[in-house]
C-alpha cells in the first residue's frame, strides 16, 4: 500500500548504540527484542532468541548499518524512542505560512503564525516524520468572557434585543517560538513532530476572525500545504526569507477539543492532500445548531447570552491596526446583520457555517469524541457528522462518554489511529467497531465496543401521554384519549425545579410505570407535538428525565436528554410564522442523541414546559402553552424495540 512503511529500517537507540530491527535476520530479531526488553516493552516474545548462534559477520554488518534513530511500533502503536526522549534536544522554531486569502483587506495574502517542535534527528540524520497538528483561536489571548458583555436574554420573543456592550480589546499574548505546549511531550518522543498555529486574526496571525467563515478552513489547509511543499513559509511576518518543511513526510493528523476540535473538521472539508486523520473532541459542527434550536434562539449551556458576535469578541486578539476593519466588516456587517436574534430562523449566513453542508471533499479518517451530557457543544454536533461520513464511505469511528464537555478517546485509541494513518502501520484499527461507548460508571479508558451508533438493535418505540401532566400523567404505549392540558410559562423556575415538583401549573410531566428491567436508549429521540400559545410566540422546551428526579450530582441520574423548538417554525426552519393565539400547530423535531441505560425501578419521564432559563430567552411570565395530548408522540430509540420496554400499563 502507498502509505505502508518498510519495517527493515526501524531502529532503537539504546545508550547511544543504535540497533536495527530487521525482519529477515534471526540475529537482528533477537537484538531488537533484547533492546525492547531493556526499555520496558516486555510483551515481545523472546523464545526464538534462546541458545541462538551468532555469526560475527552478521553482527559487524548490523552495526555498520545501524546509525540512525527511527520510530518503534509495538502492538500497532508508536512507542517512546529513547533517542527522541530528551526535550532539551528538540528543535523549536516558528514561522509564518502564506494563505490563499486576504481577510483583513490590506491587499496582501494573510500569513498564519505557526510553531514547530521536532526531533533533533530531523536536522542531524535526515529523519522525516509525520505531524500532529492543532490550531486554535485561543492560543494567543482571549477576552474575560464576563456576563457583562453577553446579550441580555430578558425580553419578549421576537422583540429587538437590548444593545450589547463589547468587551475591552484583548491584549494579545505573543508566544514565540512555541505557540502551545499541548501534545508535545506525548507525540514528539513517539516519532511525530508537533505543529501549532493561531487562527486568522488571533495573536500574530494576520486576517480577521470570522467564527466559521471560509478562512477558518483555508488557514489550516495552508499550513498542511506548507508541510507538503505546496505553500510558502517565511521566517518573519512581512519578510521574504523562505522556510521549508524538508523534515516532514507530508502526513498530517489533527486533533483538539471544542473550537480546537471544530477546526480539524473545517480543514478536512477542503479535501487538502496530506491530512490523513483527525480526532476532533466535542467539535462544534454547526454554529446554527450551537446558537439556535429548531428555529428558537437558544444559548449554549453555561454561557447564557452568548451569540456568534460574542464569540468573535472573545477571540479577536490579532493586530490592533486591523481590528477596526475586522469589527466593521465581520462583526457589524456580517454577524449583527444576519445572525437574527429576533426570529432564530435558519438563513444563508448560518447555512454557510454548517460543516454538514461541506462534506463532499472530506477524505480524512475521523475518530470523533463527545460526551452525551455535553450541554455546551451538544452531542448532535458529532453524531450528525459521523452519520454523514459513514454514509459517504469515509473511514469514521466515534468514542462517546457519559460526561460533559470535552474528553478525548483513550491514548491507545488515539495512538493506533495516528500510527495507522500517518505511519501506515497495518494495525487493523480501521476494522475495529465503529462505536465505543463508556457505559455508566465505567472508567473512560474502558469503553464498550458496538458495531455502530445508534446500536444496531435499537428501534423507535412510540410513547403517548395521558391526562394529569400538572401532577404526573401516564406515559405509555396506548393512544391517548382526547384531552388538552395547559401550562403557564415562568422563566424564574428552573427545569430541575419543575422536574422535581410533585405538582406544578408551569409544566406537564408524564412518566412510564417503573421499569421491570433496564432499558437501553440508543439514538435520536423524536417528538411530535400539537400545541397552541396565548401569544404570537412561545418558547418550547422538552426534557426526558429519569424519575424520581433527585437533583443528584451524578450526571446520569436525572436528565436523559433535552430539546428545544419554536412553534413558529412548524413548517420550515427558514421562516417563522407568528402564531394565532388559541390555534393549534403540529411540529416534529429531534431531541439530543443519547446512549444510556435506565436502571430497573426508575421511570422514563417526558416533561414539556416553555422557557428554560439555562438555555432560552427570558420573556415575562404568563404565556399559556396548551398541548393537545392526541397530537403528542415520543419516539424513543430502544435497544430491542418495544419488547425490551418492560413495564405494566
Amino acid at each position: 500500500m502507498a502509505n505502508s512503511i518498510d519495517s527493515s529500517n526501524w531502529s532503537i537507540d539504546i545508550s547511544r548504540r543504535r540497533l536495527p530491527l530487521v525482519r529477515h535476520s534471526r540475529f537482528n530479531h533477537c537484538l531488537a527484542i533484547g533492546s525492547l526488553l531493556m526499555i520496558g516493552l516486555s510483551d515481545v516474545g523472546i523464545g526464538a532468541c534462546q541458545d541462538t548462534a551468532v555469526d560475527d559477520r552478521q553482527e559487524a554488518a548490523a552495526e555498520a548499518t545501524a546509525d540512525k534513530a527511527a520510530p518503534i511500533f509495538v502492538d500497532g502503536q508508536a512507542q517512546v524512542v529513547p533517542a527522541f526522549r530528551d526535550s532539551s534536544e528538540w528543535i523549536r522554531h516558528d514561522l509564518f505560512v502564506e494563505t490563499e486569502f486576504d481577510s483583513d483587506g490590506d491587499g496582501k495574502l494573510d500569513r498564519m503564525h505557526v510553531s514547530v517542535v521536532r526531533q533533533a534527528q530531523t536536522e542531524t540524520e535526515g529523519l522525516k516524520v509525520p505531524v500532529i497538528y492543532e490550531t486554535s483561536p485561543y492560543f494567543c489571548g482571549v477576552s474575560s468572557g464576563s456576563a457583562d458583555f453577553m446579550w441580555d436574554p430578558k425580553h419578549e420573543l421576537g422583540a429587538t434585543p437590548p444593545k450589547r456592550t463589547s468587551p475591552p480589546e484583548i491584549e494579545a499574548k505573543i508566544n514565540r517560538p512555541t505557540i502551545s505546549r499541548g501534545h508535545i511531550r506525548t507525540w514528539v518522543p513517539r516519532g511525530f513532530a508537533v505543529v501549532h498555529s493561531c487562527s486568522p486574526g488571533t495573536g500574530l496571525s494576520q486576517g480577521c476572525p470570522t467564527v466559521g467563515g471560509i478562512n477558518e478552513a483555508l488557514a489550516p489547509k495552508a499550513v498542511i500545504d506548507w508541510l507538503n511543499g505546496r505553500a510558502r513559509g517565511f521566517t518573519t511576518i512581512d519578510g521574504d526569507e523562505l522556510v521549508t518543511a524538508y523534515w516532514c513526510t507530508g502526513k498530517v493528523g489533527m486533533t483538539g477539543t471544542s473550537y480546537n476540535g471544530t477546526l480539524p473538521i473545517a480543514a478536512a472539508t477542503t479535501g487538502v492532500e496530506g491530512l490523513e486523520a483527525i480526532i476532533p473532541d466535542a467539535p462544534n459542527t454547526s454554529y446554527y445548531h450551537y446558537y439556535r434550536a429548531n428555529g428558537l434562539v437558544r444559548h449554549p449551556g453555561g454561557y447564557m447570552g452568548e451569540d456568534i458576535d460574542v464569540l468573535y469578541d472573545f477571540i479577536h486578539s490579532g493586530n490592533v491596526d486591523f481590528r477596526g476593519y475586522c469589527n466593521r466588516v465581520v462583526r457589524e456587517e456580517e454577524h449583527l446583520k444576519f445572525m437574527d436574534r429576533e426570529t432564530g430562523d435558519l438563513n444563508e449566513f448560518w447555512a454557510g457555517r454548517d460543516y454538514h453542508n461541506q462534506l463532499d471533499n472530506f477524505r480524512a479518517a475521523a475518530l470523533m469524541a463527545h460526551g452525551f451530557n455535553d450541554w455546551n457543544v451538544m452531542p448532535s454536533h458529532t453524531v450528525r457528522i459521523y452519520l454523514a461520513l459513514k454514509e459517504r464511505g469515509v473511514t469514521v469511528q466515534n468514542y462517546f462518554h457519559q460526561g460533559g464537555h470535552g474528553g478525548p478517546p483513550p491514548m491507545e485509541m488515539m495512538n493506533k489511529w495516528f500510527t495507522r494513518f500517518l505511519y501506515g502501520v497495518e494495525n487493523g484499527v480501521e476494522k475495529d467497531p465503529q462505536s465505543w461507548v463508556v457505559r455508566e460508571n465505567d472508567d473512560r479508558e474502558s469503553p464498550t465496543p458496538y458495531t455502530a451508533y445508534p446500536h444496531p438493535d435499537a428501534a423507535p418505540v412510540a410513547l403517548h401521554p395521558q391526562s394529569g401532566g400538572n401532577q404526573l400523567g401516564a406515559l405509555g404505549l396506548n393512544t391517548p384519549k382526547s384531552a388538552k392540558e395547559t401550562l403557564i410559562d415562568d422563566v424564574n423556575l428552573s427545569g430541575a425545579t419543575l422536574a422535581a415538583a410533585a405538582e406544578s401549573p408551569n409544566r406537564l410531566l408524564y412518566a412510564t410505570p417503573p421499569l421491570k428491567s433496564p432499558v437501553h436508549i440508543s439514538g435520536i429521540p423524536r417528538l411530535t407535538i400539537r400545541a397552541s400559545s396565548s401569544k404570537p410566540a412561545v418558547n418550547l422546551s422538552v426534557w426526558l428525565v429519569a424519575l424520581p428526579y433527585t437533583n443528584s450530582n451524578n450526571i446520569n441520574d436525572d436528565i436523559i436528554t433535552r430539546g428545544w423548538a419554536d412553534l413558529q417554525n412548524h413548517q420550515s426552519l427558514r421562516e417563522s410564522q407568528p402564531l394565532e393565539p388559541g390555534k393549534f400547530y403540529e411540529m416534529t423535531f429531534e431531541l439530543e442523541p443519547d446512549d444510556q441505560i435506565i436502571p430497573a425501578g426508575q421511570q422514563i419521564g417526558l416533561m414539556i414546559f416553555s422557557s428554560d432559563r439555562d438555555f432560552t430567552l427570558w420573556p415575562e411570565p404568563g404565556t399559556e402553552l396548551t398541548v393537545d395530548l392526541e397530537g403528542v408522540k415520543l419516539e424513543l430509540p430502544i435497544v430491542g424495540g418495544q419488547a425490551a420496554l418492560d413495564f405494566d400499563e
